[in-house]
């Protein structure tokens, strides 16, 4: 294995984090960056010991301009051969040795590793979050927070390794030289060492709060333009260009404003450093001249001396402004840390148990849930459904149906009662392996913007294409796709269907959905208005599908077209989060109550607006 391979793999760029990311700073830091830290105290080494090879050349150069000022030209070589044949196998040699390591540290360690294991980490704890918090908050602020935040950790250890390992080498290795010329100019250094660090405890926090402030404002810029461009056909059918346009503009002038800022404050802190590094060659060339007078420094001396005030002249603008972005990636990393730690408000049990396949007994115990509030949801409701049963549930727009839903996914918490299936509570068992045991089909169905292959492959990974193909035929979805093609020429299954399957009429959108929750095969099937994109024909097609594929399943089915519920084995009527009627279709239709107004009110079957309206 090479030096390089060695070194790449010296850092784990996936390896999970332990626990929840704190929400102080430090600590913050260590759980973005543990499992790195020997990859990253080899780096820092090797950065260090090119600082110190910065002094060496200076001390070199000294030795060079003493043998030259104190020798004789005919016996130079003679006498000085080793100093010389040291200087040249230093430059030709040994400081080309250390700056390699010193890069290879840092593009092979750091910069290909850093980056993927803190924003896998922050992107695997993000996706552990409740429906709750993606509600509440945008998708492209979300991304933006986790890319900002992942890139400012890897700044700030990238910079901690390059720039301050070597500065600090740097400045321990030149007082040492001065200390062993004189005591005086070793003093000197510390002094002005101690007037530039109360400059950047100056400014550093300002930048800091100035970059915070700034970072905020980008993401939020970043979140108006991605939620523009997510609903871009709403944007274009209303005619609202211009409404987006200045709601993006207002969000762009508040990130201007906050750039200024950021801009004022580091302008100042730039010709502060200038002065202050002006100062250091002068104090310290102007020293070794005194003691050359007083014969207490040689002409190498002066030369050293001045060749490290140089260096560390130019450095203290190199440091300084690496520093101020350090401190602007801690202010980006504090605003990411305020969006993204927050603890997960819907964890699993800590003895938690993973769901085998179950029969698909469902239990609704008394349940109420109100999303917080006094009124919505359902309340104190109570519902047994058998292993196998075929279950209809009807009611007006927010009376609760879609809410029973979500509780049985778990994707909220009830506030009272307890749902279980197969007698298990759904809060003793693992989310994940809850949710395998359900497939789902939304009448707002989930496209990802991957092939059609992918998107139906989501329900069963690992699946054949003969197992696809079934699954597709069955919703009648496989003729249709096998006609796509995409702007980039891939045809068939290999299309790809465009963000949110935008490619895709609203029909074909959800036929691939209910090929993906038949080749999912879970025993508990959910319809929530499975079929309400589809016209009449297709919809009779994937129906006789649907009574397939519902053989041996527990069904739970909503739907506003009652007639695609008529013939299940029970139909649920819920109104104001409470079950107000139930039974078969006939009987319920005998029993004149609200689900006979439902169904001679609608037309064509369809649950009328009036109804849902009052």
């Amino acid at each position: 294995m090479s030096l390089h391979q060695r070194f790449g793999r010296m850092v784990d760029a996936f390896r999970p984090a332990e626990g929840p990311p704190p929400d102080r700073l430090l600590a913050f830091f260590g759980w973005c960056l543990s499992g790195a830290w020997r990859g990253l105290g080899v780096a820092a080494i090797a950065s260090a010991m090119g600082g110190a090879a910065d002094v060496a050349s200076a001390v070199l150069l000294g030795m060079v301009v003493d043998a030259v000022a104190g020798g004789q030209p005919g016996s130079f070589w003679a006498d000085n051969g080793l100093t010389v044949a040291l200087f040249a196998g230093f430059f030709l040699i040994l400081r080309p040795a250390i700056f390699g390591l010193s890069t290879a540290s840092s593009n092979v360690i750091i910069a290909p590793n850093i980056m993927p294991l803190v924003l896998s980490r922050l992107h695997r704890w993000t996706m552990g979050h409740s429906v709750t918090f993606f509600d509440n908050d945008f998708a492209g602020r979300l991304a933006q927070k986790q890319m900002q935040t992942a890139r400012a950790v890897t700044e700030v250890a990238s910079e901690m390794v390059n720039v301050v390992a070597f500065a600090l080498a740097s400045v321990i290795g030149s007082a040492a030289f001065l200390l062993s010329v004189d005591g005086w100019g070793a003093l000197a250094l510390i002094v002005w060492l101690a007037a530039y660090f109360a400059l950047i405890r100056f400014f550093l926090p300002r930048i800091r709060s100035k970059s915070g402030a700034r970072a905020s404002a980008r993401a939020m810029v970043t979140g108006q333009v991605v939620d523009t461009i997510t609903n871009i056909k709403t944007v274009k059918l209303f005619a609202h260009a211009e409404h987006e346009d200045r709601a993006a503009l207002g969000a762009m002038a508040g990130f201007r404003e906050r750039a200024l800022d950021f801009g004022v404050v580091s302008t100042w802190f730039r010709m502060s450093l200038m002065i202050i590094a002006g100062v250091l060659p002068v104090i310290l060339v102007g020293g070794s001249i005194l003691l050359w007078r007083q014969g207490l420094a040689s002409p190498g001396d002066i030369a050293a001396a001045g060749a490290i005030a140089m260096r560390l002249s130019q450095m203290t603008g190199w440091v300084s402004m690496a520093l101020m972005g350090i401190w602007g990636s801690i202010g980006e990393v504090e605003d990411g840390m305020k969006t993204l730690t927050p603890p997960h408000a819907l964890t699993d049990a800590p003895d938690a148990t993973r769901l085998s396949r179950v029969e698909g007994r469902i239990e609704f115990d008394h349940v109420s849930f109100h999303y917080g509030r006094e009124a919505g949801g359902i309340g104190d409701l109570s519902l047994r459904v058998a292993p196998g049963e075929k279950v209809g549930i009807v009611g007006a727009s927010g009376a609760g149906k879609s809410t029973l839903v979500a509780l049985l996914l778990r994707l909220y918490d009830v506030e009272e009662g307890a749902i279980r299936i197969d007698g298990k509570d759904l809060r003793q068992v693992t989310q994940e392996s809850l949710r395998r045991q359900i497939a789902m089909v939304t009448q707002e169905t989930a496209m990802f913007n991957r092939s059609a292959r992918d998107n139906i492959l989501y329900g069963r990974p690992g699946a054949t294409q003969p197992e696809i193909e079934a699954a597709a035929r069955a919703a009648e979805a496989h003729d249709f796709i096998l006609g796509l093609q995409d702007h980039a020429g891939r045809k068939g299954y290999d299309a790809h269907l465009g963000e949110r399957g935008v490619k895709l009429s609203g029909g074909q959108r959800q036929r691939i959905a209910l090929a993906r929750a038949f080749l999912k095969d879970a025993p508990i099937l959910v319809l929530d208005e499975a079929t309400s994109a589809l016209d009449s024909e297709v919809e009779a097609q994937v129906q006789e599908a649907l009574s397939r594929a519902m053989a041996g399943k527990t069904v739970l089915a909503i739907a506003h077209r009652l007639s695609t519920i008529a013939q299940l084995d029970r139909i649920l009527v819920i109104d104001a989060g409470r079950i107000v009627e139930q039974g078969r279709h006939d009987q319920l239709l005998a029993r004149g109550g609200l689900y006979a107004r439902y169904w001679n009110r609608q037309s064509g079957g369809f649950l009328g607006t009036e109804e849902a309206a009052e």
